[in-house]
């Protein structure tokens, strides 16, 4: 038997006992692939593997592929129709071995190929081996927010009617829905947009790709522009403009960056296997991936920027370890920043236990310590018997001096004002920057999208964890007690938020009154030291069940028993504030709420109204990337690069100011002058007279298809083509004809992109294709097809060639224009 090892063995026989197999050690083998493998790269890709077939139908040996989802399998089999095999398709493993077919393709979770017997045998091909590469189909989540940036700040799905949308020609307009419209006999979806003067546009949905949202300030403000007026051209010329500036300074300071030696830290892999295998939980797949980009920057001789953004409770304080430990064992020092007191004490106590079997010192800097125990934390600092020091705005103030400082872990970075942030920059030129935060600040994540600060995003929630119930309502005596009551019955706990300190005693007098039931206490910033510290912990230790504080709690300790939060007047607390606060609750596999109540709802202000309706429409595990977008429309970007909150952004909105914003720094590294043509380039127009869209019984939500719509204009090569397809097909089923279409057409725009066609028509009788001014496509070519066809092809002013082909079919139609651009792409000038 061919095994490396007795895991290998053991994973192999588990996965065949999952399709019902019995597999014993005698009659079991690894399979071999190297030389069967479909390689696109060789003039004839499926020639091993024809081979390897017909040779073991003449063994008499059968041949089984395995595929992990339907969607797969169909890719599969567009991927094997050129080689002219044909696969009988099986629902089990069973089925195939009683049948009597010699090839079949099974749906099944096994990852390697085995052999089974030995005279005959049955050889199981997995796709992934067969293809060579490690199928990356992206697993779909729980939670409706992709863990893209573009995803969320391009993503039109969650539209509503009325909302302000951008089109790349046409300016800003109000989004009124999907309708379909039988144009000419060809069915064809539209997304209908009114501009000023109730003009109407119908945007067809292959063209989705020219629409974005608008987003960058609020949606009242947003400006409605006239169809046919060259005010949007000359707000585009504007921000175009102000866009090549921003890139030239962004660029200076990626140059600034590079340039900037940052500490190449070791990694070493036996030390870091063992802190890695202490945590106690699983990692979650974006968790890994954080804490490998993370490990990947502290490698590279680069100075680490990187911001990790993550909701609360959802693993970036063991990202913050993971980096502190390669830090630490690589002779350098740490510094955790924390925004307050409490939060200090609680990474103090998590890191001192983390750190227990490790010869790593940890010490903390904070008001909770006496003044002799900061003393000797500063001299412990200064003379390298600290390897990690976990501190408040103490640690930044000019006289504190590190013997070797390596890394800068910022948490909470969204409490720290701008100057305080230019300090930490100061602070060691070489210094790796670590930052965590839950809701980034809408600057900082318009930093971190514009490519000037590295961004790893944790969506995926713990397992076991369940969304925060959320609910908005106005202040009422019942509410209040029937929620406190329903916690302390099940044996839980209650934060009473109530931001004032002057009134708090009374407010919990007046709650001691209405829940006789309940045993309370009062927390605020106020306090002595030692007094906050000590009710925090009797808090914990379950003493009282039900304690009313200030915001102070908001990056407090754990309570994993504390499941309701009732916030007092949520409407006066900023956006990052509210979803900081329901992360308090909710840490356990408990059901958790959230009651944010309100004054008189008529008395409330536009934004605070926003905030409330935000919050509570986003009460998904995961939703702080999303909503700190949201936050990002509330308040404005702001720029970049200077202190200005609403900047050019406003005027265009933020998605295609940064969509600029990318092609001008692209432009700059090549040397070239930004311009508004390439600044906003535009993908070809494939008009071909055939039904192209997703049919509404096929998806029935209008959001979910727009989304798919814009996900398949989006698509930027055959590998985002293909995944599309095949998550397509696992969550609706086969494609119908019309969405095949869909796809051929945006498979078509991007070879014709590539080669610098701007435009392809062709209906029954004929049709064009038009050129751009730099297109790849052979001129020579183009004369001799005129030359040896004159009564077909001939040339239409300069960039149009026509042809006279009568095709009366739509799907020949595609066929035929999909080969002459393949003859094109053969024919190209180099």
């Amino acid at each position: 038997e061919l095994f490396s090892n007795l895991g290998q063995f053991a994973r192999i026989r588990l996965s065949l006992a999952k399709l019902g197999t019995k597999a014993g050690n005698k009659n079991l083998s690894v399979c071999e692939l190297p030389s069967i493998r479909i390689d696109h790269k060789q003039h004839e890709p499926y020639a091993a593997f024809i081979d390897y077939v017909t040779a073991q139908k003449k063994k008499k040996s059968r041949i089984l592929l395995s595929v992990e989802s339907d969607g797969r399998r169909e890719s599969l089999l567009n991927i094997l129709k050129p080689s002219g095999l044909k696969f009988k398709e099986f629902d089990t493993f069973e089925q195939f071995t009683q049948s009597d077919s010699d090839v079949g393709l099974i749906v099944s979770p096994l990852e390697q190929s085995v052999v089974l017997g030995s005279k005959p045998s049955l050889s199981i091909i997995t796709e992934q081996e067969l293809l060579g590469i490690k199928v990356s189909q992206r697993r779909r989540r729980k939670h409706k927010y992709e863990a893209s940036q573009d995803a969320l700040i391009r993503n039109l799905a969650e539209l509503k009617e009325g909302q302000p949308v951008v089109h790349l020609d046409h300016g800003v307009g109000r989004y009124q829905g999907l309708q379909t419209i039988d144009a000419a006999g060809v069915i064809t979806e539209f997304v209908t947009i009114i501009y000023a003067g109730e003009s109407k546009l119908y945007v067809p949905v292959s063209a989705l790709h020219m629409l974005s949202r608008y987003s960058g300030g609020e949606e009242s403000s947003a400006p409605l522009h006239k169809l046919g007026s060259d005010a949007w051209e000359k707000a585009k010329k504007r921000a175009a403009e102000k866009v090549r500036d921003v890139a030239a300074e962004l660029l200076d300071i990626y140059a600034q960056r590079q340039a900037k030696p940052g500490n190449k830290f070791t990694l070493d892999g036996q030390a870091y296997r063992q802190f890695s295998e202490s945590f106690p939980f699983e990692e979650t797949d974006d968790q890994r991936n954080a804490i490998e980009a993370v490990l990947g920057d502290m490698q590279s001789k680069q100075a680490m920027d990187r911001l990790v953004c993550g909701d609360v409770g959802f693993g970036k304080t063991e990202v913050a370890m993971r980096a502190a430990f390669v830090a630490v064992n690589d002779g350098k020092q740490v510094a955790i920043l924390v925004p307050t007191t409490l939060l200090a004490q609680q990474h103090y106590e998590n890191f001192k236990d983390r750190f227990a079997d490790f010869p790593i010192e940890v010490g903390v800097l904070s008001r909770f310590n006496s003044t002799k125990e900061q003393k000797d934390t500063l001299e412990n600092m200064a003379n390298g018997k600290l390897d990690i020091v976990i501190g408040t705005h103490k640690l930044i103030q000019q006289d504190i001096k590190f013997n070797d400082l390596g890394l800068l872990i910022v948490d909470e970075e969204h409490r720290f004002g701008v100057r305080q942030k230019e300090k930490i920059k100061a602070l060691r030129a070489d210094v790796d920057i670590l930052t965590l935060t839950a809701t980034p600040i809408p600057r900082t994540l318009n930093m971190a999208m514009s490519g000037m600060r590295d961004l790893s995003i944790i969506a995926t929630p713990p397992a076991k964890r369940l969304a925060v119930k959320t609910f908005v309502r106005q202040r009422d005596v019942e509410l209040i007690r029937e929620a406190i009551l329903r916690e302390i019955k099940r044996g839980g706990q209650v934060y009473f938020l109530h931001n004032n300190v002057e009134t708090i005693e009374r407010v919990a007098q007046e709650l001691s009154e209405w829940v006789p039931e309940a045993n309370v206490i009062t927390a605020h910033g106020q306090m002595r030291e030692q007094e906050l510290e000590q009710i925090m912990t009797q808090f914990y230790h379950q003493k009282y069940n039900v304690i009313v504080c200030t915001t102070i709690i908001e990056t407090g300790i754990d309570v994993p028993t504390a499941n309701t939060i009732i916030m007092d007047r949520a409407d006066k607390l900023g956006l990052a504030q509210l979803h900081q606060l329901r992360g308090r609750v909710g840490r356990s596999h408990h059901q958790a709420y959230a009651y944010l109540l309100t004054g008189d709802p008529k008395a409330l202000s536009k934004d605070a109204s926003k905030r409330l309706q935000a919050i509570e429409s986003l009460e998904d595990l995961g939703a702080g990337f999303a909503l700190a977008t949201h936050d990002l429309e509330i308040r404005g970007a702001g720029e970049l690069l200077g202190d200005d909150q609403s900047g050019q952004m406003q005027t265009i909105g933020f998605s295609l100011y940064m969509e600029m914003l990318e092609q001008a720094v692209n432009a700059l590294r090549e040397g070239k002058e930004p311009t508004l043509e390439n600044l906003l380039q535009k993908q070809t127009e494939v008009d071909l007279k055939l039904p192209a869209l997703l049919p509404d019984d096929y998806i029935h939500d209008v959001n979910a298809r727009l989304g798919m719509y814009k996900r398949v204009a989006s698509c930027a090569n055959l590998g985002d083509i293909d995944e599309l397809q095949v998550e397509l097909i696992d969550r609706f089923g086969l494609l119908p004809d019309a969405a095949k279409n869909l796809f051929s057409l945006q498979q078509l725009k991007m070879q014709a992109s590539n080669l610098g066609i701007t435009k392809i028509e062709a209906n029954p009788k004929g049709g064009y294709f038009e050129f751009s001014q730099n297109t790849k496509v052979n001129p020579s070519f183009i004369i001799g097809l005129i030359q040896s066809a004159p009564h077909i092809y001939k040339m239409e002013g300069a960039n149009k060639l026509r042809f006279a082909i009568s095709e009366a079919n739509a799907r020949e139609r595609l066929k035929m224009v999909t080969a002459m651009i393949a003859d094109f792409e053969k024919k190209v000038s180099h």
